[in-house]
């Protein structure tokens, strides 16, 4: 039996026994060498046996779009590989104008094209040859043949001046520029700004300013005569900024601008559009916009505004001529709140039920509400902006009235109810008893407190005269003499029955005493009535 080792198989084929004991000879699997490719050649490592492939690239020089591999089959035999190296071929190079080629009429890869200038222009460029790429087209440059006399590398400086490069064919010859300068405002639809002037210079790169007017558009055309006797022309925009339109801005009288105008003169009239918008932090859905237009010659422009109290502002002003915008912020002070909506009461010998309205924040922002009291002799004297802190246990002799309670205006309902003399501590205030037997007038201030600021207004809310003892006390009064006059009955009722059922006359000493105790009833019972109107007196003063 004979058997060959991996790798390699028997020459004669599958078998594998032999009776006449001749030696079998094995060989090496695999396809051999693999085929060669014109003008390309092989990628790497490879293998012989089957299922391996060759990778083919082509020469420098050559390219193929076709297959690149060949495979070993099993048969062992190399599959033909589709590669098929063709040469690259550029064509023909570029065309730049005014310029001449230097070429073999080479078209394969790295061949060169060398350009240069005709006569009467100059090279402005990075290289002055292109090459055949591997991509089969001819390397782009930046290769330009300008005339002698153009103007390069013109640009605009310090806003009015205009500079420019001297080509390198004409460095040191001295050249007339002829300058031809329209200009026009912003806000007219014709030049109405129109001069010439010429210059001459030999410098490489000529500087010129121009005495251009602020917040202009204007068009320079610059002229020069070439080598070639061709008139040559650039025209460039210029558009001047606005200096200190709107210098030393100024708000005063609160509602008021007025700024200086530096523009122009005061023999030219500018127009300024005014865009204001206004809105309040306290009242979510206010807004107060309006748009006008101010035309004046004037050096120093006024304007007040017709804007809402306590409100934010931002007003951007526009002066139409220079397309030129400022934006101003302006808050303007609260005012007093609209005046209480109350129902006027007036009652006599008892203190009201008095009902509170919530005000509208029209003016700046409701903060408080306070209940004043005062004798209704002072109603003529009183001022709004008094009492700001005066309470009933105040130490001021001259101040009579007093504030009874004060409400935060976020804590306040709609038609909420006020008991005065109640008792009770609103805020910092005590609500106490008003006095029998007095006459009282009672007001309701409304204060604004924003950007410290506090303002007020104030109405009489009710009138009270000859206040009587409250129901309760006079019920208790009335219950005690009703009590005391049925105890002296009931002292007399007694006596009588006691002398009627005696037989026997008493001692005169027992008469007297009896009689003196019914006296001491007696009284007793009127301190009791006469106690009882102290106790309510003492009662109401309380």
């Amino acid at each position: 039996m004979c058997y060959c080792n991996d790798g390699y198989k028997l020459e004669t084929g599958e078998q594998v026994f032999h009776q006449d004991g001749n030696i079998v000879a094995c060989k090496e699997i695999g396809c051999g060498s693999p085929p060669e490719m014109k003008h390309g050649y092989i990628v790497g490592n490879y293998s012989l046996l089957p299922g391996s492939a060759v990778h083919y690239e082509c020469q420098e020089g050559f390219y193929s779009n076709e297959g690149k591999f060949s495979y070993c089959t099993a048969n062992e035999t190399w599959e033909p590989a589709t590669l098929s190296c063709k040469e690259i071929d550029c064509g023909k190079p570029l065309l730049i104008p005014h310029t001449t080629m230097t070429w073999d009429n080479s078209t394969t890869l790295w061949s060169r094209v060398y350009y240069n200038c005709k006569e009467g222009y100059y090279f402005n460029g990075d290289r002055n040859f292109s090459e055949c790429t591997i991509d089969q087209s001819w390397e782009n440059i930046t290769y330009v043949c300008e005339e002698e006399e153009l103007l390069s590398n013109l640009s605009i400086f310090n806003e009015t001046c205009v500079r420019w490069q001297r080509k390198t064919g004409r460095l040191g010859v001295q050249e007339t520029y002829t300058f031809h300068i329209l200009g026009q405002r912003l806000d007219e639809k014709i030049f109405s700004e129109d001069m010439i002037f010429n210059i001459s210079t030999s410098e490489d790169n000529p500087k010129v300013c121009l005495d251009l007017n602020s917040g202009s558009n204007y068009m320079v055309n610059i002229t020069t005569i070439s080598s070639t006797n061709v008139t040559v022309s650039v025209t460039l925009a210029i558009q001047t900024k606005v200096k200190e339109a709107f210098n030393n801005v100024l708000i005063f009288n609160d509602t008021c601008l007025k700024w200086r105008r530096n523009v122009r003169g005061t023999d030219v009239e500018d127009r300024y559009s005014f865009h204001v918008q206004g809105q309040r932090w306290y009242q979510k859905n206010f807004f107060h916009e309006m748009t006008f237009e101010l035309s004046t010659h004037k050096q120093a422009p006024e304007v007040c505004l017709d804007l809402q109290p306590g409100t934010n502002y931002s007003i951007n002003i526009s002066m139409v001529a220079l397309n030129f915008s400022l934006l101003v912020s302006m808050t303007t002070q609260i005012t007093d709140p609209p005046f209480p909506k109350v129902e006027f009461v007036a009652v006599k010998g008892s203190a009201p039920l008095l009902r509170l309205r919530k005000a509208e924040d029209q003016n700046g922002p409701i903060s408080f509400y306070q209940v004043i009291v005062l004798p209704l002799d002072l109603q003529s004297t009183f001022i709004c902006d008094s009492f700001a802190a005066t309470t009933f246990f105040s130490n001021t002799t001259d101040i009579k009235g007093y504030v009874a309670a004060e409400f935060r205006a976020k804590d306040v309902a709609d038609n909420m109810s006020i008991t005065l003399g109640d008792r009770h501590y609103y805020g910092k205030f005590y609500n106490a008893p008003l006095k029998l037997g007095e006459e009282y007038c009672v007001f309701l201030k409304i204060i604004s407190e924003w950007n410290k600021v506090r303002t007020q207004s104030c109405t009489v809310w009710a009138q009270i005269k000859n206040l009587s003892p409250p129901l309760q006390y006079m019920t208790a009064i009335g219950l005690g003499s009703v009590a005391a006059v049925c105890l002296i009955l009931f002292l007399s009722f007694s006596m009588a029955r006691s002398c009627l059922h005696s037989s026997v006359h008493p001692p005169p000493a027992a008469v007297a005493c009896e009689a003196v105790h019914l006296s001491t009833t007696v009284h007793v019972a009127q301190a009791g009535i006469a106690s009882s109107f102290l106790e309510a007196e003492s009662v109401s003063l309380l």
